[in-house]
């Protein structure tokens, strides 16, 4: 985390945004507490967050992460993996995990009367697994599965081979989050055991709340249910100070002309041909992510998008097409895919890059940007109507950002972008071609 973070004494109890019932404690253990009250609901989002994700592994353990976390659902000292699934099932409640690049998350959502249980089912999870070689040589089978589901799935092989060219397919960030099928064979019992040791320790996890819950009544709870697991948590340990020396991402060679690309091509059985045309971006820290925002939602983020409006509605080229973009602390990528019968390859691909082109050059209309900060905000604003997401959005604040934004702030800086701003984005990333992908038939 950054050195200027406004909340790195160990003894902090902050309030973050009284408006909002925003608070961030640091518990013994040097575990980061972030909760909001809201009592308009009856129920609570909690996730325990670790800073440990796909990026973090050897080469030799890709995967460990995701299997490591499907473990965890597989059994602790004092419950059986039923015990587990049925402890949320039997209130109406619901819990899952998920393995990203950069972080895993292990959540619940409960009624509030149910949060002292999903609080101790969460933490037994994450204290007490009991990392059995049984469990992974059953779970190994699934998520082998999981593995060829994403293979039968062009838009998913897509994006990864898409995501692996830009980023380096031998970076710890340009490889899969879910490992290979060989790499998830040779894992052993021991590896997921070491994995588990170096990273799930009291000063990297996170945990957030948000809903009909009491801060210091969920901190203690925490501390009971982390203590019951066997974490020793000693009084004013400081929390982690974040990511290790970031990965150094391969610099590719860019073209402004998107005909000068080879395509990096799978053949699959398909009747379209799943395009994507991109490269290297902008980091989830930018102060321009605002503006690639705006860029984005102009370029390919919906119906009236210019995207759309060219490549389907005036052409009917094609009947999916949109713009992404992907931050992670040190590096990024934009993109946008599209999908057509294979004759028409070339004059999509050429469309996709006229349209970032033109916004380079002409830039952006008033009425687009204006239209583009009302989807944006809109959407926004909708997404935290919900208690998970806002439970998500205080992790990801403190897991990438390690510094609080209200709701207000993040609008104003999506409020300040201008159509300058946008024109000079885009003409870098016109500029910055790297990789194009295509998974279709055999030609």
């Amino acid at each position: 985390m950054p050195s200027d973070l406004l909340y790195d004494d160990p003894a902090s109890d902050v309030i973050l945004d009284a408006a909002t019932g925003v608070r961030r404690s640091i518990l013994p253990g040097g575990v980061r507490l972030l909760t909001q009250t809201d009592r308009s609901v009856r129920s609570a989002s909690i996730g325990l967050w670790l800073p440990v994700g796909s990026r973090d592994e050897a080469p030799a353990h890709a995967g460990s992460t995701h299997v490591l976390e499907h473990l965890l659902f597989k059994g602790t000292r004092r419950r059986s993996a039923m015990d587990i699934a049925t402890a949320f099932d039997e209130v109406g409640g619901d819990s899952n995990a998920v393995t990203a690049k950069e972080h895993t998350l292990y959540y619940g959502r409960v009624r509030s009367a149910d949060v002292p249980m999903a609080v101790d089912v969460l933490t037994d999870m994450i204290t007490a697994s009991v990392l059995e070689q049984d469990a992974l040589a059953t779970e190994r089978e699934v998520i082998l599965e999981e593995l060829a589901m994403a293979e039968d799935d062009p838009n998913d092989v897509g994006y990864e081979t898409f995501l692996a060219q830009v980023l380096g397919p031998d970076t710890a960030l340009g490889r899969p989050v879910g490992g290979t099928a060989a790499s998830v064979e040779a894992l052993t019992i021991e590896d997921v055991r070491a994995h588990y040791r170096e990273h799930y320790q009291p000063h990297n996890l996170v945990v957030t709340a948000v809903g009909d819950i009491d801060h210091d009544e969920l901190a203690g709870l925490l501390a009971a249910g982390l203590r019951r697991g066997g974490w020793s948590l000693e009084e004013g340990a400081l929390p982690s100070r974040g990511r290790r020396a970031a990965t150094a991402v391969p610099s590719t060679g860019t073209a402004t002309d998107v005909a000068a690309l080879a395509p990096h091509r799978l053949a699959r059985p398909t009747e379209q041909n799943h395009i994507y045309l991109g490269g290297q971006g902008l980091t989830a820290l930018s102060e321009d992510r605002h503006t690639l925002s705006v860029l984005m939602s102009v370029l390919g983020g919906g119906m009236s998008s210019r995207l759309f409006q060219s490549v389907r509605e005036e052409r009917g080229l094609a009947y999916t097409v949109y713009s992404f973009s992907a931050g992670y602390r040190d590096a990024g990528l934009f993109g946008m895919y599209a999908a057509c019968r294979p004759g028409r390859t070339g004059q999509v691909v050429e469309l996709l890059a006229e349209e970032l082109g033109r916004m380079g050059e002409a830039g952006i209309e008033e009425l687009e940007l204006t239209r583009a900060k009302g989807q944006i905000t809109g959407s926004f604003a909708l997404g935290l109507e919900d208690t998970s997401s806002r439970m998500g959005r205080l992790g990801t604040i403190e897991l990438v950002h390690g510094r609080y934004a209200s709701v207000d702030e993040t609008l104003a800086r999506i409020g300040e972008v201008d159509v300058a701003d946008v024109r000079d984005l885009a003409a870098r990333l016109s500029r910055s071609y790297s990789t194009r992908v295509e998974v279709g038939p055999e030609r």
